[in-house]
């Protein structure tokens, strides 16, 4: 399997400085990146690692979930995926992810809810964004539209 790489060119201070990212395998996009709109509540245009690791979680659950609802016999229509990740102070010091929440919306042929429920719950925990994410407490949202 490849290495996919992403890089970031940081300027100045935490609070003051600032930085791009730039998604250096797939080229398709440099994205700015600041301590104060990353702990904001409006990121108002800038990303955080924290928006980036969702994408990450998103996109990976919804591959392993598509693959597993095909083994268990049926066929994803579609699948509506969102990743919230949450930040928060670290008692240790610093800061942490606090908790993620996988809300999962889907149109599947050929599983009731309960074989739906299974695979679901089966991806966020073979999926390799939730295996990286150990240390982090992920929920679970699943339901058949």
């Amino acid at each position: 399997m490849p290495t996919r790489t992403a890089r970031t060119a940081w300027t100045g201070t935490v609070l003051e400085g600032s930085g791009q990212v730039e998604l250096s395998s797939s080229k398709v996009g440099t994205y700015d990146v600041t301590f104060p709109k990353r702990a904001a509540e409006d990121a108002d245009g800038t990303t955080s690692p924290e928006e980036l690791i969702a994408a990450a979680h998103s996109s990976c659950y919804a591959m392993s979930l598509s693959g597993l609802i095909e083994r268990a016999g049926g066929t994803p229509q579609s699948l509506e995926i969102t990743a919230d990740v949450s930040v928060g102070r670290d008692p240790a010091g610093g800061l942490r992810l606090t908790g993620i929440l996988l809300t999962v919306r889907g149109e599947v042929d050929g599983l009731d809810d309960e074989g739906f429920a299974k695979a679901a719950e089966s991806a966020k925990k073979g999926c390799p964004v939730s295996k990286a994410l150990t240390g982090v407490e992920i929920t679970l949202d699943a339901a058949l539209d």
